[in-house]
This record gives structure tokens, sequence and C-alpha cells, in this order.
């Protein structure tokens, strides 16, 4: 096992010195899976959320999986999953598919938990509608970030759910006997206050709800500047390219996000709110899909966790992506909590910046591109 994993890396995602591509929950997920997946044929095994190709990876090269499905919400995961296989010779082992269709048939389902609860709901809503009856989900995660609520999403899609002891301060959960039923994603709320219905799928950031973050910036839409093309870079839920599609009609704006729940939830926003037909939404890395150059103003409320660390090259990453999208003279609106002191970083990766505004907590500037 571990001449597999002393292979795999995280690229294209941060690397950092407390970041890793392999950790003790995918190990304690493939030992605990060990007996289903060796009774396991081809395409009977499912993986969800696959940090960087271990859970995938191990489970063929350990355990004889073949035809192996996978859904990972995050692009960087997919991209890490492609070019893990490569190095390691597994290549055309597994295949990509939507959430809604990964588990149909699958008798052995891995999960990295994610973070929040809503998006475990959706992710055992979604297996329990197609996969077999005997079907095993195995949800593993840090032993800090598990709650027992867990366990009551979990029993709310399946009949028997139990915990194994924990290892290396990590743990599965165990769930069988699933319960079919339809999605209950994505959610939606109506914010009277700012005029627009939100959707939201279960692992999109804030779900329905408007962070303080993006009302910092929505505070600040009437100031941003004549344009022809907008950004919303990391779109979330699509709030706040809904607000500027909204306010200007001769607009044309695009929204970016890595994440599949949120690119689904900013389309469904858009649809929600009418502007289906004004909001493009892509799901790429970095913005890494739109030519250089190319849109006059990029608004961004990033990223600055990675799982529980503080990382703030992930920040570093939207902001150099900005400067390359951004046309010269085009403006970068972002928001950040004001203890990180961005400013520099935003000055030397996009241009001149100046504050727009700021309280203890949160800062507003906008970086003109050189």
């Amino acid at each position: 096992m571990s001449d597999l994993f002393t292979q795999l890396r995280r690229a294209p995602d941060v690397e950092a010195p407390d970041l890793v591509a392999v950790d003790a929950t995918d190990r304690l997920l493939l030992d605990e899976a060990a007996a289903s997946l060796a009774l396991a044929g081809p395409g009977e095994v499912a993986v969800v959320d696959d940090s960087y190709g271990a859970l995938t990876l191990g489970a063929v090269a350990l355990h004889g999986a073949s035809d192996v499905r996978v859904f990972q919400d995050l692009l960087v995961g997919e991209l890490a999953l492609a070019a893990n296989a490569e190095r390691v010779g597994l290549a055309g082992s597994y295949r990509a598919l939507g959430l809604a269709e990964v588990a149909a048939g699958a008798r052995v389902v891995l999960v990295q938990a994610p973070k929040g609860l809503d998006a475990l709901r959706e992710i055992a809503e979604a297996v329990a509608a197609v996969a077999a009856p005997d079907v095993t989900l195995l949800v593993g995660g840090r032993v800090k970030h598990m709650t027992h609520a867990m366990n009551d999403v979990l029993r709310a899609s399946f009949d028997d759910v139990s915990a194994t002891l924990a290892r290396q301060k990590s743990r599965v959960l165990v769930a069988r006997g699933p319960r079919p039923g339809t999605s209950s994603f994505p959610r939606r709320q109506e914010h009277a206050d700012l005029g627009l219905t939100v959707c939201a799928h279960g692992a999109a950031f804030a779900g329905t709800k408007v962070d303080i973050g993006t009302r910092a910036l929505l505070g600040g839409l009437e100031r941003l500047p004549s344009a022809g093309t907008a950004l919303d870079l990391g779109c979330g839920t699509g709030v706040l390219a809904a607000a500027m599609a909204r306010s200007r009609p001769e607009l044309e704006v695009i929204a970016a996000d890595q994440s599949a729940a949120a690119v689904a939830s900013a389309r469904a926003t858009a649809e929600a709110n009418g502007l289906g037909g004004r909001i493009r939404v892509v799901r790429d890395d970095a913005a890494a899909s739109l030519p250089e150059a190319s849109v006059d103003l990029v608004v961004l409320n990033p990223p600055f966790h990675v799982g529980a660390s503080v990382v703030t090259t992930v920040a570093d990453r939207l902001f150099a992506a900005a400067g390359r999208v951004l046309r010269p003279g085009g403006e970068l609106w972002t928001v950040y909590n004001s203890a990180l002191r961005y400013k520099p970083v935003l000055s030397r990766l996009v241009g001149p910046t100046r504050l727009a505004e700021q309280t203890p907590k949160f800062t507003v500037t906008v970086s003109t591109r050189r």
C-alpha cells in the first residue's frame, strides 16, 4: 500500500507542508472496505469525493476493483486523480460520473466525509436512490470533524448505521439497507432584502444563505465600473452573478467555480431569478477555460481554507487568475477577512490596489489590471 501511496501527488491543488495527498482516513476506509471490495464485481464499486485518488486507485491496485465509478465535487480532485492514475499506470481503471448516477447498482460505496451535513445528506440520498439493495456505504473522516448528527443524516436514507473503532484519529461510519427516495436538493430560499432567490446543492458554500463577505460586495454593487463582460470567480451559489446580471441588463456575466455543487447551484439560482439566459456558468479551475484579457470586471469572495487548514495560497491562485483574464485597466473587486491583509499580494499579482471599504472583520479592495 505504501508503495502506491508514496507516488500520489496533490497537483494541481495547492501544496503546503501540512497538506498530503493520502491521509489516515483513506487508509482506514480501504481497510474497512476490504471484505466488501473482494466480493464486488466490475462496476459495483463507487467512490465519492476522493480527494486526490487514493481511494479509487487503492481499491483497484490493492483490492482488485474494476470499472470503478467516481464522483468528485472539486475539479482539482478530478485532475489530481487523472494525473495520479497516469503516474501509477492505472489510467482507464475508473469512470467519472455525476453524483446522481455514480452509485447506480453499486454494492460498495466509499466516501470521504464532506465538511457539511447537507453535503452528506445529498450523497446519502443519491446513493440510496440507485445503489444495489445490499450496498455497503462507508463514510470516513477525521474524528474531530465527525458528529452524531452525521449518523442521523445517514439514518434518514439507510436502515442500519454503525461506527467503526477509531484509528489514527479517523473513523468510518457504515450504512446498510438503503431506502430509495427522491432528492431534497437543490434547496431554495427567498431573500426579500436582496430581491433574489438562492438555490443550493448540499456541498455549496453557505447553502441557501448569503454569507457576510458576499453581502459586503453586494453593498458596493452600484460602485462597480462600467463593463461589457463580468466574471463572478469562485461563484458559489451565483448570488453575485445574479445580482450583477439583474442590475445591468447590458452586461455579459460569467460565473465560474471548480465545485460541481456550486456550478449546479449557480445555474439553479440563475433560473430561479429568470436569468438563465443571462449568465454563463462554467466549471473550471481558477478560470482556466477563459482566455487571457477577456473580461472587464471580476468579483471575488475567495476561500482561504483547504479542508480545515488555513492556506492563503488558495486565494493567491484566484488573484493570479483574475490578473490573467482581466483586460488592462479592468478591475478586480474582492472581499476578505481583514486579518489576512491581502493588499500587497493583490498589488503584485493584479495591479495597483486601493481600499473600497474596511471594517475590523472584512476588507473590500479594488485592484486595477496593469
